[in-house]
């Protein structure tokens, strides 16, 4: 009675079972899905908000702003995540704090990004230690994860998503409509500040991944996809994270046979499959506003004497 992965059939020349299987033989491809799993729905369901709130340019900023702290906590022989969550929740409390104010700022963000990426430069000159550490907060690191970081990205990211889904509800009504959500006494200061700070803690999870100058692509590509694919807020956050985690999973594939950096893949796919959605969503939505004509047209004569 031969065994049941052995019954699969193989599609295309290749026995997929198989093909998972030499995926995941080995503990460090093991730990780059975990993780990256994890990373990657935790920044598709924050990225979904982000586009929402109009706040892109502010999360990239956050990453480059991160970046100082990183290598800021290494020249002091800390742990590079501590310097990125110091850094990033402090700029991400302020950034909350100045609310609408925020939007219209691209000249401010953009010198304090620029800033602080000269900064985590001083930092790495500063450092005797091996460029590589520099290199990995730069473009990610994602095969070089321990079990134990892991450990530490499951929490990160499971705290992530229990937070923004216990604002959830006052967080989507003060995004739609601030000024409606201020008169209803919903505390908009307040959500906007910890919005970003939960943003902080996702920029700070990707960067092992797709590291701080690649993260644009997996917080708001895929929120920036599925926006054009549905209007509703709970299907659209779904579809978000579902295509996250598709990027990423197809990143680390292609990086597994291919030696090329990870990062590369996932962003690379990441906007080609954002351009093709550029350009099926209006034959997309030409094709939903005839259906729902057609649909209407229907109910006429089904209730018509």
């Amino acid at each position: 009675m031969p065994e049941p992965y052995l019954a699969v059939t193989p599609y295309f020349g290749w026995d997929v079972v198989r093909d998972v299987e030499e995926l995941l033989r080995y503990a460090f491809m093991q730990h780059a899905y975990e993780a990256g799993t994890i990373v990657a729905l935790s920044a598709g369901v924050i990225g979904y908000f982000v586009v929402l709130r109009g706040l892109s340019f502010a999360a990239h900023a956050l990453s480059h702003i991160g970046f100082a702290g990183a290598t800021g906590a290494v020249l002091a022989g800390a742990t590079p995540i501590a310097g990125l969550l110091v850094f990033t929740m402090t700029a991400g409390a302020v950034m909350g704090a100045l609310g609408q104010r925020l939007r219209g700022r691209d000249v401010t963000i953009g010198l304090v990004m620029a800033w602080s990426l000269g900064l985590g430069l001083l930092f790495t000159y500063l450092y005797k230690g091996s460029a590589q550490l520099a290199i990995g907060i730069l473009f990610g690191q994602i095969f070089g994860i321990t079990s134990q970081e892991v450990a530490v990205t499951f929490v990160a990211g499971f705290l992530t998503v229990l937070a923004l889904v216990a604002v959830y509800r006052p967080l989507l009504f003060s995004t739609l409509d601030e000024e409606v959500a201020e008169a209803k006494g919903v505390p908009v200061r307040g959500l906007s500040i910890a919005f970003m700070v939960i943003l902080a803690v996702a920029v700070s999870e990707a960067v092992q991944v797709v590291g701080v100058l690649l993260i644009f692509a997996l917080i708001v590509a895929p929120a920036a996809i599925a926006e054009r694919f549905t209007t509703r807020p709970s299907r659209g956050l779904l579809l978000s994270a579902a295509l996250a985690v598709l990027f990423t999973w197809a990143g680390l594939t292609v990086a597994y046979y291919v030696p090329y950096p990870v990062g590369f893949f996932i962003t690379t796919i990441a906007f080609g499959s954002y351009v093709l959605a550029r350009l099926a969503s209006p034959t997309l939505t030409r094709l939903r506003k005839r259906g729902r004509e057609l649909l209407a047209r229907e109910e006429q004569l089904r209730h018509s004497p």
